[in-house]
């Protein structure tokens, strides 16, 4: 499959618009397994190394052909400061596409909370605390929020994983599920 072909327009879009010649070979890999597969997908590799694209393009693809009911995709992140960067990152790259991405931490404003709650889509920027805090706070409002919810992706998963906070983002993913 050539990965880049399958990209929507608005993804190819971005690459072409940000002069990139080709795609890093994470970021076929991912494609290929996120466009072929139902299963859970670990991309690992070196920082700076386009992981944040390798996950997200094909992601983002499948959520604006088949547009979902309520948040789309979960991006779980272990740092406020990572998760406003990646923020930005996304929106830029969302924007043309009119997938809205929202993050959701302590420094965030309760206006720009309440209008995920009014129409949840998208994508939903958030770490473990705070979405762990959703859950227990906004529990009747979970299936409105998450019902069709297609996809988790954890940034910096050996970070959370070599604390408690590994077994809370477990145990919040298996609540999401359930």
């Amino acid at each position: 499959m050539d990965v880049f072909s399958r990209y929507a327009p608005f993804i190819q879009d971005y690459i072409y618009k940000n002069g990139w010649s080709s795609l890093r070979g994470i970021q076929v890999a991912a494609g290929e397994a996120i466009f072929e597969t139902d299963e859970n997908v670990l991309l690992s590799a070196s920082t700076a190394s386009g992981k944040t694209e390798a996950a997200f393009f094909p992601i983002l693809t499948l959520l604006s052909e088949n547009p979902p009911a309520s948040v789309g995709a979960i991006y779980i992140g272990p740092l406020k400061a990572l998760i406003n960067d990646q923020f930005s990152r996304l929106e830029e790259l969302c924007e043309e596409a009119d997938i809205p991405v929202w993050h959701w931490h302590g420094d965030v404003a309760q206006s720009h909370k309440s209008k995920l709650l009014k129409n949840p889509s998208g994508i939903l920027q958030i770490t473990p605390e705070s979405l762990e805090a959703m859950l227990l706070r906004k529990h009747a409002l979970i299936p409105k929020l998450f019902g069709d919810l297609r996809f988790i992706v954890i940034d910096e998963i050996h970070s959370l994983m070599r604390g408690d906070r590994g077994g809370q983002t477990m145990c919040i993913i298996e609540r999401l599920a359930a």
